[in-house]
C-alpha cells in the first residue's frame, strides 16, 4: 500500500504528540474516533496534556461493549473520565447516532484481525449500508463477553486520516499478511478499502 506508512518503537509521548500535531492542523470543530482496549490509555493521558483548543474536539468510541458507562467494561466511560476534564465533547454510541466525518480515526486491532468490535464472525462489508451496527462476537472474548455497538467499516473509511497502533509480533504478522493480500479478515477489507494516508504505530 503507498499510502500506508509503519513507524516502530514509538513510546505513548511520541503518539500522542503526532495525533496533537494532526489536531493543530485546523482551527475549526473536528471528530476524532477513538479505540477502547487497554493499549491507547496511556496515549490518552499523554495526549490530554497538549495544549489544544479541546472545545473543539468531539471524541466518538469506535465501539463499546452494551454495558452502562459506569461499568468497569465500558470503553465511553473510561475515554469520557480522560477527555472531558481537558475539555473535549465524549459522544455516545447508540444506533441511532449519526457518526461525522473524522478527522482522523484510530483504531486497534485484535490477534484475530477484528477492528472496532468487527469481529471475523461479523462479516463487516465495505458497502455497508449502516454506519452503526450492533453486533455479537463469536466466541465472545473472555475478558469482555458482552455484546457490541461499533462503527462500521464505511463510517471508519468516513476520515481524513487512518491510524493504528499495534503492539505484539502475532498483531503485526497478522497487519502485514493484510497488506501482502494473504487473508481477508476485518483489517485486511479496512485496508484494502483505504485511500486515504494510513499510519501505524507497531
Amino acid at each position: 500500500m503507498d499510502n500506508l506508512t509503519l513507524i516502530e518503537d514509538q513510546d505513548a509521548g511520541e503518539i500522542a504528540r503526532w495525533i496533537a500535531e494532526k489536531l493543530c492542523a485546523t482551527s475549526s470543530e473536528i471528530a476524532i474516533s477513538v479505540p477502547g482496549g487497554s493499549t491507547p490509555f496511556p496515549i490518552f493521558e499523554e495526549l490530554v496534556k497538549a495544549d489544544l483548543e479541546w472545545g473543539r474536539v468531539n471524541v466518538w468510541p469506535g465501539d463499546d461493549r452494551i454495558v452502562p458507562e459506569d461499568h468497569e467494561a465500558s470503553n465511553t466511560g473510561k475515554i469520557r473520565k480522560i477527555f472531558e476534564p481537558a475539555g473535549a465533547h465524549v459522544m455516545t454510541l447508540t444506533e441511532d447516532a449519526q457518526p461525522p466525518h473524522f478527522a482522523l480515526c484510530w483504531m486497534g486491532m485484535g490477534g484475530d484481525g477484528h477492528i472496532a468490535s468487527l469481529f471475523p464472525n461479523t462479516d463487516p462489508k465495505v458497502d455497508d449500508p449502516q454506519m452503526i451496527r450492533r453486533l455479537t462476537p463469536d466466541p465472545l472474548p473472555p475478558e469482555a463477553p458482552f455484546d457490541r455497538i461499533t462503527l462500521t467499516i464505511p463510517a471508519l473509511l468516513n476520515s481524513d486520516a487512518l491510524m493504528f497502533v499495534i503492539r505484539g509480533e502475532d498483531k503485526v504478522s497478522v497487519l502485514k499478511a493484510a497488506l501482502a493480500g494473504e487473508h481477508d479478515l476485518p483489517i485486511a477489507r479496512l485496508l484494502g478499502a483505504a485511500d486515504q494516508q494510513v499510519t501505524c504505530f507497531t
